[in-house]
């Protein structure tokens, strides 16, 4: 695995403002934060190895740095559930994306662990231009989408503020339990919340950080992050 650092020069060296998928997480990763299983496949042969490493079910995406929306060319496929369909996705990708973004560099498919379904969260960060680092929290779906119901904090940020950036959303019952619900594991989120400051703060060349979705588990099963967006800037 590559060192932060590394994946950081490595990207603005050949000219992107972006991390790929698999270097998003390999950097999320180095922070301790709890990615998905994932492997980049250049091959048929090797999308089939990482699945079975991996555990079906898998997913499979398109990784390309001229690709933004990878669904609008058919570039992603969930709930792969054998070697076979590995096989078949795996060559359907890479059609769909010679047809319909012929001029894409393709550096591979993203084999990554099929998160399972739960409650919805986003952690996010951007560097604002007065205040410096701002890490975001909010529930998924329709409450951040619609309602926008976030919190906000710049860094540094304690443990203290964390647990008051879950406490102060709108839609904060849904965390601690609601009509039959259990509880989410707050102590995962806080973790995260806190890992995305510090990397912020360590990481200048970070612009934007965008965590979404997170699944979160019931208490004491943690969380796990099934989708990564990391945008860079030289300074």
């Amino acid at each position: 695995m590559a060192a932060p650092r590394e994946l950081i020069y490595r990207a603005l060296e050949e000219g992107r403002n972006k991390l790929l998928e698999h270097e998003a997480y390999e950097f999320l990763e180095a922070y301790e934060l709890p990615v998905p299983k994932f492997s980049l496949a250049a091959s048929e042969e090797e999308a089939v190895s990482a699945a079975e490493r991996i555990g079906y079910p898998v997913v499979l995406k398109i990784v390309s740095p001229d690709i933004v929306h990878k669904s609008d060319v058919g570039g992603v496929k969930v709930n792969i559930s054998s070697e076979e369909e590995v096989r078949k996705w795996f060559g359907t990708i890479m059609l769909n994306v010679k047809s319909r973004a012929p001029t894409a560099r393709v550096t591979g498919i993203l084999v990554q662990e099929m998160v399972p379904q739960d409650l919805e969260v986003i952690v996010g960060s951007t560097r604002d231009p007065l205040f410096g680092p701002v890490v975001m929290f909010g529930l998924g779906g329709i409450f951040v989408e619609v309602l926008r119901d976030v919190s906000l904090r710049i860094t540094p940020i304690t443990e203290y503020d964390a647990e008051e950036m879950l406490r102060e959303i709108k839609s904060a019952s849904i965390l601690r339990g609601y009509r039959g619900a259990p509880p989410r594991d707050r102590r995962a989120i806080v973790d995260i919340i806190l890992k995305v400051g510090k990397l912020m703060e360590e990481v200048p060349e970070v612009t934007d950080v965008d965590l979404n979705p997170i699944m979160v588990f019931p208490e004491g099963k943690g969380a796990k992050i099934a989708d990564a967006r990391i945008l860079l800037k030289r300074v």
